[in-house]
């Protein structure tokens, strides 16, 4: 199995100064997976946010957001996981439950996209609780 963490935990992971600096760090000690990875909408949610002037405690030009998304890729435990052919379905699935909030469009997909990969979601999001049974995710609490 495989983490996918949220955009949000890549966030705090990259920025010691972060608020979730520290709760992220403690996941990735202590409870990540023995592979986390990337898919295409985190990646490019971390390389926009990480390049945006509020977000980070300093907003990092686009070739210092490259360099970290690359130097996470370049380590052995960490990876970019691709769509597969049942994420359309499984994120149908999703979007199509009685209640679905419009907000929650990007949050269904990387739902769908773990359930379709195998995959578990690591978020400070609890919205995934909505979308995913306990065992598919973890909410880091800061």
């Amino acid at each position: 199995m495989s983490d996918l963490l949220d955009v949000n935990v890549w966030l705090a992971l990259a920025d010691e100064n972060h608020s979730h600096h520290a709760a992220a760090q403690r996941y990735w000690q202590n409870q990540a997976a023995p592979s986390v990875a990337f898919c295409r909408v985190t990646m490019l949610g971390f390389l926009r946010l990480a390049t945006h002037r509020t977000v980070l405690s300093r907003s990092l030009s686009p070739g210092e957001a490259w360099e970290i998304y690359q130097r996470y890729l370049a380590q052995e435990d960490v990876n970019f996981v691709h769509e597969s052919p049942t994420l359309e379905r499984e994120f149908q699935t999703i979007a199509c439950q009685p209640g679905f909030s419009s907000r929650l469009w990007t949050d269904a997909y990387l739902a769908a996209f773990a359930r379709s990969a195998g995959c578990r979601i690591v978020s400070f999001d609890t919205d995934f609780k909505g979308l995913l049974p306990d065992r598919d995710f973890l909410l880091l609490v800061p």
